[in-house]
């Protein structure tokens, strides 16, 4: 125990400090723009791209961090800087964690660099689960996945996924089994240009405008069984443990989400802080009845309140990015726990930071009414509030509650 520490390492502190300076210099200066056209940010994402941010080679480094905190800390400064253009240079690690998290060593060899590209030929992943009729209920999804001699062959629709159809990447999960339910699933690799593949409607979005969101139609799509992720092998011999009423690794989908909970709550802890920092500034900065609003006490008592939920938030995904690394996973539905805690934090205190700014918080001219639509969606995305209370409910029951 003596060798505890919440204090970050150099690396880490070097690397925080270089994110933060790309969020600081190239990000917040573009956010505004990109939010307005509601397009792909392709100049931004090539930029971070040539200094070595968006690459395989970053995320590799980002996830060896042994203490698991890396990843977390990122994303806290990238989304610092603005979440719709951080989701548009760093929504490809969704895809990434579906195929570290399912595919073979030689199958995240093969794929992952292809998620990035080069600094020269950029690439982009998409992480294709949600449906029309299957959101949180992962286990109703109606694309089928039928094998047809050594080939798969995909037919269904996904929906509001990041990336869909421009994606140079897509890892689709599929029901092979729907007898079994979500444990009759699997995820299939699907590059773009693929037969049968094709974006459907792009959705026009309250906040994270500049991250493109949209279905994707799969129509005959035929991939070769090597783009099964996990190989033929294990699949058969998980469905065959399912259907003789065996327990069975959770399935694909669900443990993507686990993996990424924690990194999507150090999102939300971004969003949180940038509103938090401007409105302290503006509190400071800003005089009615001849003195700063902050003298206020019901100013100065909500900005102490956000600072602490900010930090308690942060300590939640800390807490869960360290056992999902040194830990023996998640035993308490801590991750479940640090997506909750700081996509409600974000919500609330983006609102406040509104707040404190009165009349200027509501429109465009500041930043807070952005950061405000922004944070909506980490209580939606990758499981709603109301999910994760169900996961974490379940976890310290033992009680299947519905």
């Amino acid at each position: 125990m003596a060798d505890f520490s919440l204090a970050l390492n150099e690396d880490q502190l070097q690397i925080q400090k270089w994110v933060h300076e790309f969020a600081e210099r190239v990000v917040r200066p573009a956010a505004a723009e990109w939010d307005e056209r509601e397009e792909t940010p392709w100049p931004v994402i090539q930029e971070a791209a040539k200094i070595g941010l968006y690459s395989w080679e970053a995320m590799a480094q980002f996830f060896a961090d042994p203490t698991g905190l890396l990843m977390g800390i990122v994303n806290e400064e990238l989304f610092w800087g603005d979440a719709g253009l951080g989701l548009s240079i760093f929504g490809s690690c969704l895809g990434v964690a579906g195929i570290l998290n399912n595919g073979t060593p030689e199958q995240v060899m093969t794929w992952v660099p292809q998620c990035f590209g080069t600094a020269d030929d950029v690439k982009l992943a998409a992480f294709c689960v949600t449906e029309p009729n299957a959101g949180s209920d992962v286990s109703s999804l109606r694309t089928r996945a039928v094998k047809d001699g050594s080939d798969w062959v995909l037919n269904g629709t996904k929906c509001f996924i990041t990336n869909g159809g421009i994606a140079d990447v897509h890892v689709v999960v599929a029901t092979i089994d729907p007898a079994l339910g979500a444990r009759g699933q699997g995820s299939f690799v699907v590059p773009r240009g693929t037969p049968g593949l094709r974006q459907g409607k792009k959705e026009r979005k309250m906040g994270i405008r500049a991250s493109h969101t949209a279905e994707v139609l799969l129509d005959d799509v035929r991939v070769p069984a090597e783009y099964l992720l996990g190989g033929e092998d294990k699949l058969e011999a998980r469905l065959a443990r399912a259907r003789e009423g065996g327990r069975t690794a959770s399935q694909a989908a669900m443990r993507t989400f686990e993996a990424s909970r924690p990194i999507v709550g150090a999102q939300a802890v971004g969003i949180a802080r940038a509103a938090y920092e401007f409105a302290l500034d503006y509190a400071k900065e800003r005089t009615q009845f001849g003195r700063p609003i902050i003298e206020n006490q019901a100013i100065a008592f909500t900005l102490a309140d956000m600072a602490m939920e900010i930090d308690a938030a942060r300590l939640l995904v800390w807490r869960a990015l360290w056992l999902a690394r040194n830990g023996e996973g998640f035993q308490g539905a801590e991750g479940s726990m640090s997506k909750l805690k700081a996509g409600e934090v974000a919500v609330w205190v983006t609102e406040r930071a509104i707040q404190i700014l009165g009349g200027y918080g509501y429109i465009r001219d500041f930043p807070v009414e952005r950061w405000y639509r922004d944070a909506k969606i980490y209580t939606l995305f990758e499981g709603t509030s109301e999910i994760q209370r169900l996961v974490i409910s379940r976890a310290i029951s033992g009680v299947h509650i519905r």
